[in-house]
């Protein structure tokens, strides 16, 4: 079958290329499935470079999300034939990942695609979109309601951004986003930001204890200062998820939001969320929060052109939610 690989030489450097590979067998209570759509994510890039926090297994095959159809199993959870499936745990990892014809996991790693999508559009959303609906409902399960006010998007053309950006519009909020991309205004826009902040821009008063209120809840996907600097406009009562590290994975802040706001910071982590808690998710991208904007913001490419993505990844200029067609 063929395989984007990423092998580690003598020297300590790392190559990728697409290879022959051969397909893996099914063990006890392992899913293999038949690879139809895969996608590009950050943790990906990182495991193509070798990074050690993401991957120490090589050679290996990157890709932390798949959807396909089951090619073959030991399970009696799924029959041969039904659509899936995995994002997260260890796929793409130290386990070889979706970027490849055929991919064998665990049974108790996969979920069933549900019934009103395709597997073009649960891959857009692949780990990105599942992170995106996870902290959308941490702010809804919270009481944070569109006549709140505002919710703040950072990181917002990033694959978790725009999927976030796109849900919470959909569902009737008012989306205001923070992006390094002054090209990139537009495209904000048509995806349902109300009003775009640059970066520079937002940071100007950092240095400040507190701000003036301004938001309701905040979406961050990029950690560091961004996020210590939107805690400072949160509202009483109000709520932020934390989701990503792109910008720094440490937090400068000082406790008087949480003191004297009564703000709360909730961590989001789609990797090791158990099944129920991602089929529920699944389910509702697939219905309820389905963002007609899903085509916008995707980008359909195929295994040979995944190493010069990730390059654009790893440089920060990617836009929006790259899909594989495998």
């Amino acid at each position: 079958m063929k395989a984007f690989v990423v092998e580690k030489s003598e020297d300590k450097t790392f190559s990728s290329s697409i290879q022959e590979v051969p397909v893996p067998q099914c063990g006890e209570d392992d899913v293999v499935i038949k690879a139809t759509y895969s996608s590009l994510n950050y943790k990906d890039a990182l495991s193509s470079i070798g990074n050690p926090g993401v991957t120490r297994k090589f050679p290996h095959i990157t890709g932390i999300d798949v959807a396909g159809v089951v090619h073959e199993t030991t399970s009696d959870a799924f029959t041969v034939g039904e659509k899936v499936l995995v994002t997260g745990y260890d796929l793409g990892m130290n386990t070889d990942g979706g970027h490849a014809q055929f991919v064998k996991v665990p049974a108790s790693w996969v979920a069933r695609v549900p019934m009103g999508i395709t597997d073009k559009d649960i891959m857009t959303f692949g780990t990105a979109g599942l992170t995106a609906a996870l902290s959308v409902n941490e702010l809804i399960n919270n009481g944070v309601k569109p006549e709140d006010g505002e919710v703040l998007v950072t990181g917002a053309t990033g694959g978790v951004g725009s999927i976030a950006v796109s849900i919470l519009s959909k569902i009737g909020f008012s989306v205001v986003t923070v992006s390094g991309k002054e090209t990139q205004i537009e495209y904000l826009k048509q995806i349902g930001a109300t009003e775009v902040i640059l970066r520079q821009a937002f940071n100007e008063d950092a240095k400040k204890t507190m701000m003036a209120e301004r938001y309701a809840g905040v979406v961050d996907t990029v950690g560091g200062d961004i996020l210590a600097n939107a805690l400072k406009y949160i509202k009483y009562d109000g709520v932020a998820t934390c989701c990503g590290l792109t910008a720094s994975h440490e937090l400068n802040t000082n406790v008087f939001p949480f003191i004297l706001r009564g703000v709360r910071l909730i961590g989001i982590d789609s990797v090791e969320c158990k099944l129920d808690k991602k089929q529920a998710a699944w389910n509702k991208l697939a219905d309820e929060w389905k963002v007609e904007t899903l085509a916008s913001i995707t980008n359909e490419i195929a295994l040979e052109d995944i190493k010069a993505i990730y390059q654009l990844m790893l440089e920060g200029q990617s836009v929006g939610r790259y899909v594989v067609k495998i």
